[in-house]
């Protein structure tokens, strides 16, 4: 991977993780076509840069994240995190397998986008406006319907904020518990990745070249992320999901043709 890979890479992360378009697909989708999708360095790259983009979150919700004392808070986002740790352990591997597929990205992408085009006329009654207001059985919920991003295309942050609406959060709220709940997934799942590497190929996080390549898609990820995050809620307000279900099916169109013409392995 060179410097260049690494920035389009992370500007990819930081502009997709929280919008309801998949993260994971688009940089599936970017690495295919620069030749380095299947190379180990390049899988873990694209889960380590999460790093950037939590980073964003906290810095952009400080006065929530902290001081420590909002205990129900973190209590909610443990709740909510829980389903995706225990079931993210239990399929890592069947996982990992399904990381390489663009196929697996282009179906999932036109599933979601569907779903998003009529997302607001499913859930028209939005009582919950606080987060203080969601209750410990509703993160648990939320974090349920965040395990659906398990499979690539689907978008984490959809499926959570699907979840959120269906939970009966205003579109906005659902999408800040979405970014909420996206620092304990994301740590947890960064973290283990990269415990797992430095276990069994530990080469791939202690050579130089590889550690300036992580810093700069960290750093990248981070500004990216933050500017996307502030247009996300502002946009939602105005104008809902379905601009984005729109592109999440052209694109899955796209990628079908792609793949079907062998421009796309």
């Amino acid at each position: 991977m060179t410097i260049f890979e690494a920035v389009v890479i992370a500007i990819i992360e930081g502009i997709t993780e929280f919008l309801p378009i998949s993260s994971t697909g688009h940089m599936i989708i970017a690495s295919s076509f620069m030749g380095i999708a299947k190379d180990d360095f390049t899988k873990l790259f694209e889960i380590a840069i999460q790093l950037g983009a939590i980073l964003s979150v906290i810095v952009l919700y400080f006065k929530k994240f902290f001081p420590l004392n909002h205990w129900k808070f973190y209590v909610k986002l443990l709740i909510a995190v829980v389903p995706a740790l225990v079931l993210g352990y239990i399929f890592d591997d069947k996982i990992d397998a399904l990381l390489e597929s663009p196929l697996t990205v282009s179906i999932t992408m036109l599933a979601g986008g569907i779903i998003l085009i009529f997302i607001d006329s499913l859930f028209k009654t939005h009582s919950i406006e606080k987060e203080e207001d969601i209750s410990y059985t509703r993160a648990f919920i939320i974090g349920v319907w965040q395990c659906i991003a398990m499979i690539p295309g689907i978008s984490r942050s959809a499926s959570s904020i699907i979840g959120g609406m269906q939970q009966k959060l205003t579109r906005s709220l659902a999408a800040e518990f979405s970014f909420f709940l996206a620092v304990p997934t994301m740590a947890a799942a960064t973290g283990y990745k990269l415990l797992k590497a430095f276990k069994n190929t530990p080469e791939l996080i202690t050579t130089k070249s590889n550690l300036i390549l992580l810093g700069v898609g960290n750093m990248v990820a981070f500004v990216v992320a933050m500017l996307a995050i502030r247009f996300f809620i502002g946009f939602l307000q105005k104008h809902g999901f379905r601009l984005f279900g729109w592109y999440r099916i052209v694109v899955g169109l796209i990628l079908l043709i792609l793949i079907y013409t062998g421009h796309l392995n």
